[in-house]
């Protein structure tokens, strides 16, 4: 036999587009990955327990022990009334900096059929980057034109507040109050609109305070029928570390004695009613069930459907 003159098939280089569909109820809703941040891990990234242990923590969960994964996943919730978006990820500026790593929202959109035109509203958990710069694109057009924006009234009066900016530590959180002053402002003003804690947000989106990461941080329940999901934001972080080990203070929680009773007090709930929790940093497509495991919690990654 001659030998073979066909070429070794090229490699592709890059993942397909990051989309999973599941229903709740009558409702669809679609995760849209915002791509992974992997960085080195930073000093007192938990700020009560030794940087080894949660080297060790992440090896156990096969991540490099000295790099952070850090995943972002918006929400896409098609109501069958309204098209929502709960989250926007870093935003297209991330994206071109990033050379794509991060900020892949409106790539990930297109590719599962929707137009940032046809969302009716965005609806916001809290006011980090990752949760709101998406708002704007890279000239700072709104990204979402047609749609209303919703924010919970006391995340938005708590950044909104000049005594409270000129209170704000030096770092992080001063950084904070910049940026928000920045994307929230124009019109993204003109759009937007304050809703309460345990009221609907839209049909079917029901808000839950879950504050301590932020001072307004607001988790979701999307319910339809007998289905419900518990959109939890940042109540915990990535759940190799934070759910596992919920006495652990993220870097990230403003208020960490508060953000860790709030996270207790939802991982309880979630364990007793058996209820699927969807989490904007857990691994793609982000949503799992959990149970009472030692002192903490173990997250079971909810299984891929092939249908909708």
């Amino acid at each position: 036999m001659p030998p073979s003159v066909r070429a070794a098939a090229p490699v592709a280089g890059k993942q397909v587009a990051g989309v999973y569909r599941y229903k709740v109820g009558d409702i669809e809703v679609t995760v849209v990955t915002d791509g992974v941040n992997r960085f080195k891990l930073p000093d007192g990234f938990v700020s009560n327990v030794a940087k080894s242990e949660v080297e060790a923590a992440l090896a156990a969960a096969h991540v490099e022990g000295d790099m952070f994964y850090n995943p972002y996943n918006p929400l896409v919730v098609n109501t069958g009334s309204k098209l929502v978006l709960i989250d926007t990820g870093v935003g297209e500026g991330a994206f071109n900096q990033s050379k794509g790593q991060i900020g892949q929202l409106l790539t990930n959109l297109a590719a599962a059929g929707y137009d940032p035109k046809a969302f009716d509203a965005v609806i916001i958990s809290h006011y980090h980057g990752d949760h709101v710069n998406g708002l704007l694109r890279a000239d700072n057009a709104l990204t979402f034109p047609n749609a209303e924006i919703l924010v919970p009234a006391k995340e938005h009066g708590y950044w909104m507040d000049d005594g409270e900016m000129a209170r704000a530590p030096k770092g992080r959180i001063e950084g904070l109050f910049k940026n928000n002053r920045r994307i929230f402002s124009g019109e993204v003003l003109k759009r937007l609109r304050t809703y309460e804690w345990d009221k609907e947000v839209v049909p079917g989106i029901t808000a839950v305070g879950t504050p301590g990461h932020s001072p307004g941080h607001t988790s979701h329940i999307i319910a339809s029928g007998s289905g419900k999901v518990y959109v939890q934001a940042d109540v915990t972080h990535v759940p190799f570390l934070f759910v596992r080990n919920p006495g652990w203070h993220a870097l990230y929680d403003q208020d960490a004695a508060m953000a860790e009773t709030t996270r207790r007090k939802v991982y309880d709930m979630l364990a007793a009613e058996k209820m699927m929790v969807q989490g904007f940093h857990y691994p793609f497509p982000s949503h799992a069930y959990v149970e009472k495991s030692g002192n903490g919690y173990r997250e079971t990654m909810a299984l891929w459907n092939p249908a909708i």
